[in-house]
């Protein structure tokens, strides 16, 4: 429709309950085991996990509140590294929502925030404005950023207070891709996300850098030109739609896909796919579809029209997805290629993995946190925030054995058992394409 493939028909897909090795997989030494390692405790409803790709091993958490602090590796720093609580409004799903660094960050010391302001208009229509910023690192201090280096690229006004979105991350491309929601309410009662004329309920594209808008003090940014609907009816930054609340995404770092945890209304969640490949233009179905399900089908197209989601699962396991990473670390080889995610209400995480021609997915922890996001360090390694009243930051561990090829006791010299001896089965759908 777009310059890619047609979407597979969403009437086709259903979260498989198990996972099925796909065909031309290796063979893997078992499953993941999950556990989880305190990594920093103390935080204020932590919401983002990032690193900033310039080889200091630092993290750096996102509060909501406003807040971005340091963990150094050995502690987390008294001074944050970023305070945005001055010009932000914080609560509900309000608040600091995204960090991103500059993929010259070493260089040039720039990184970007998304986050909540309030209306300063007075327009009853509006109830908050969404606003991505540029900031920079005092060149004296790697620590912290220069709080007048502020430089406003996008203010949009949202409707109502929810579905804010959140994520902001820079692709294999260079761009930077941002994440909105459709706006709020319920059942996106303005349509907005199948709308090509708002910035609503959609992934956006843009080129931080210049400015494609002069005309316009509220879009600083320029527009790359192959986004899919340069010169076409449409806002130029589009890049997906379709989307309800698209909270969490990422990018593989080994293969350039995307991913996006779109958070459902009353009966579904749903993880979405682009592939590397993409010219973009995807339209993930929402409000015509929540998950593989019908739910306002009025005005829409049949299901081949809309990208269907490569997993889903109901409210009978969870109220709300937060979308994660594909582990692409060095230290857990059974994970290797597995993309996680869980559920902020019951606190169950999942890893997803290629089976044959699709995908499958299956749960590998039940936590009882509020998982709020996870993230990335510089090799790969993969963390997760609690949200709640005990906030902290854990390592995700891996500890399945990865030297095993026999289930027996072949590999010891016990020749007593040699005769009970198979081959291991193949981990279920936990090596990457």
């Amino acid at each position: 429709m777009y310059g890619h493939p047609a979407a597979p028909a969403r009437t086709s897909l259903v979260l498989a309950s198990l996972v099925v090795a796909a065909a031309a997989a290796p063979a893997a030494a078992t499953d993941p085991v999950l556990s989880l390692e305190l990594v920093v405790g103390g935080l204020t409803n932590p919401a983002i996990i990032a690193n900033a790709g310039d080889g200091s091993g630092r993290l750096f958490i996102g509060e909501q509140d406003g807040l971005v602090r340091i963990w150094d590796g050995s502690q987390l720093l008294p001074t944050p590294f970023l305070d945005v609580t001055a010009q932000s409004i914080s609560g509900g799903e309000q608040g600091l929502l995204g960090l991103a660094f500059d993929p010259g960050f070493e260089s040039n010391r720039l990184l970007y925030v998304h986050y909540s302001a309030p209306d300063t208009t007075g327009d009853p229509a509006v109830d908050h404005f969404t606003t991505i910023s540029r900031f920079t690192v005092d060149a004296g201090d790697p620590n912290q950023v220069d709080p007048a280096s502020e430089i406003v690229l996008l203010r949009y006004p949202q409707p109502y207070g929810n579905h804010n979105g959140g994520t902001i991350a820079f692709g294999p491309d260079g761009l930077l891709y941002i994440g909105l929601g459709d706006g709020g309410s319920a059942g996106d009662p303005g349509d907005r996300a199948q709308s090509t004329s708002v910035l609503l309920g959609k992934i956006l594209r843009i080129d931080p850098q210049g400015d494609d808008l002069p005309a316009d003090p509220d879009r600083n940014y320029s527009i790359p030109p192959d986004n899919p609907f340069v010169g076409a009816a449409g806002e130029d930054e589009i890049w997906a739609l379709g989307l309800r609340n698209p909270w969490r995404f990422s990018f593989d770092r080994s293969t350039g896909d995307l991913f996006v945890g779109d958070v459902g209304q009353n009966a579904w969640e749903e993880i979405d796919h682009q592939p590397a490949w993409s010219d973009g233009g995807e339209n993930y179905g929402w409000r015509c579809y929540e998950g593989n399900h019908p739910y306002n089908t009025a005005g829409c197209g049949g299901p081949s029209q809309y990208t269907a989601p490569i997993a889903e699962y109901s409210h009978g396991d969870g109220c709300s997805v937060t979308g994660g990473h594909r582990y692409r670390g060095a230290s857990y080889p059974n994970l290797q290629g597995t993309y996680l995610y869980a559920d902020y209400c019951s606190g169950t995480i999942w890893g997803a993995a290629p089976a044959g021609s699709g995908w499958s997915s299956a749960p590998l922890l039940e936590s009882s946190m509020t998982i709020s996001s996870f993230g990335e360090d510089e090799a790969g390694e993969l963390y997760l925030a609690d949200h709640g009243s005990n906030g902290a930051v854990y390592r995700i561990v891996d500890s399945s054995p990865t030297n095993l090829v026999f289930a027996d006791g072949f590999e010891s010299g016990d020749a007593t058992a040699w005769s009970g001896v198979a081959p291991r089965r193949a981990a279920a759908g936990r090596r990457p394409q």
